[in-house]
């Protein structure tokens, strides 16, 4: 019993220290090894051994995303790009569609493969000049990226290349396109009430007449006339991190024989790591592509600030990798705990009599949550009973592939806690804080739970797949 308090009261201070804005750099080592004490764990090699190499793994692996992302998303602030696309969104669809335009924006790049976070980095510059023109609160600009990136376009819509649309396939034989009706409906009810939900924030906002605001961390628009960018120009580097990670990814490297001298000193790579080592370089490859392209479409715009943007983005890209290896860290110490196994072997019985679908979403919901990770939580919770999973759902008639649907969307449910990586990333990226912002945060975190719940009662009665 001590260790399951342990773990709850780790947990729930870190979520009221994030929430009231004190760093989770700091306080996740804190609150894990507070855990790991009312467990009866050694604190010291909790530390060394449990929270230090899995947040210096997460860093090896995702930092060149993070920094070449944020440099990105500056190349498009400083080159005039963003302002360019925003411009031509309001012209075109006008202001009163400004939060429309930024959730399909950043749905079109989650769905194109473009990570999360470089997703955040790079839409970031442009719908802030889309919110400044519409005059919209900059407080809802976090829940609207929020809404699509990070819901239907990451683990609902069939296909997705999210990694929460692929940590299902090892466990049911399923693959990237499972269960398509039910992800599809899933997606037009997230995006629907998502947007209906904004929509209406920000029809009150101004009801209050209350506008984008001003804010200190973020530098007001020049009056400086400068030169301007064509909107499809100023698109195209965008499409060029799209198209090159595409070509790279399906056209260039699947034909690279590189086995060979991979396995030899000084890289020693393991075989079997090699074709997702070989798509993380394409994406590198694709980012880096983009600065260039960015930098160079107005000279003028970037000449004598080109040390400063990188700077900038540099800096950026450590606060977020940093923030989010530590939550890493956190949730590897957790799940070692004894009361992490008493919790989730609690969850499994407690919704035995609700069904196989019932009791995995609830069961991912709530790993999501306590380790703040919605790839994290759902990697836990079929690793530990994804097989009984399969084996119930086969003995009552339900497809695998609805066993993989409703894991991949309940992952990104409760997943969004104030102690998420991604939440406390993107809240940097748009230097806004959770009492200004979180709470749209959450009522998307809501909705995208809901969903999951409803879905998994209308398919019990009309037997969709």
């Amino acid at each position: 019993m001590a260790a399951v308090i342990g773990l709850l009261v780790g947990l729930g201070l870190l979520m009221v220290m994030a929430y009231r804005g004190f760093s989770v750099i700091f306080f996740a080592p804190v609150f894990a090894l507070l855990a790991a004490a009312f467990s009866g764990l050694s604190v010291m090699p909790a530390y060394t051994e449990l929270f230090l190499p899995s947040m210096a793994n997460y860093v090896k692996a995702f930092f060149p995303f993070f920094l070449l992302g944020a440099v990105f998303g500056k190349s498009m602030e400083y080159s005039g790009a963003a302002e360019a696309i925003a411009g031509a969104v309001v012209k075109k669809l006008g202001t009163k569609n400004a939060i429309p335009a930024i959730v399909l924006s950043c749905a079109l790049l989650t769905y194109g493969g473009v990570s999360l976070f470089v997703v955040a980095f790079a839409v970031y510059p442009f719908a802030a000049s889309l919110f400044r023109q519409a005059d919209l609160p900059k407080r809802l600009l976090p829940g609207t990226i929020a809404l699509g990136a990070f819901t239907f376009t990451m683990d609902a819509l069939p296909g997705t290349p999210q990694i929460q649309n692929a940590i299902p396939m090892k466990f049911f034989n399923t693959d990237l396109y499972a269960a398509p009706v039910f992800g599809t409906l899933g997606a037009i009810m997230v995006l629907g009430f998502g947007l209906l939900y904004l929509t209406r924030m920000a029809q009150k906002a101004k009801a209050l007449g209350e506008g984008y605001g001003v804010h200190e961390t973020e530098a007001a628009p020049s009056t400086e006339q400068k030169k301007s960018l064509h909107p499809l120009l100023a698109a195209l580097p965008l499409i060029c991190v799209l198209a090159v990670t595409l070509v790279l990814q399906k056209l260039v490297f699947p034909h690279w024989n590189i086995t060979e001298w991979a396995s030899l000193p000084p890289y020693k790579m393991d075989p079997n790591s090699i074709s997702g080592t070989m798509n993380n370089w394409a994406l590198m490859i694709a980012l880096t592509t983009g600065i260039v392209v960015a930098l160079v479409l107005n000279p003028p715009r970037v000449k004598g600030k080109l040390a400063i943007l990188i700077n900038a983005g540099a800096a950026g890209s450590l606060l977020a990798v940093m923030n989010t290896a530590s939550e890493v860290g956190f949730g590897h110490v957790i799940k070692a705990l004894p009361g992490f196994a008493s919790i989730s072997q609690a969850l499994m019985g407690i919704q035995r009599d609700g069904g196989p679908l019932l009791s995995e979403a609830v069961t991912v919901n709530i790993l999501s949550g306590i380790t703040g990770s919605a790839s994290g939580g759902m990697s836990i919770a079929l690793d530990s009973f994804g097989a009984e999973y399969l084996n119930w759902a086969n003995q009552v008639g339900i497809s695998p592939q609805l066993l993989h649907r409703v894991a991949s969307m309940a992952s990104g449910g409760m997943d969004t806690l104030p102690h998420n990586g991604a939440v406390i990333t993107l809240l940097a990226i748009t230097g806004l804080t959770h009492r200004q912002s979180y709470k749209d945060i959450f009522a998307i975190t809501v909705i995208k739970t809901v969903t999951v719940f409803v879905l998994i009662g209308l398919c019990s009665v009309f037997n969709f797949v």
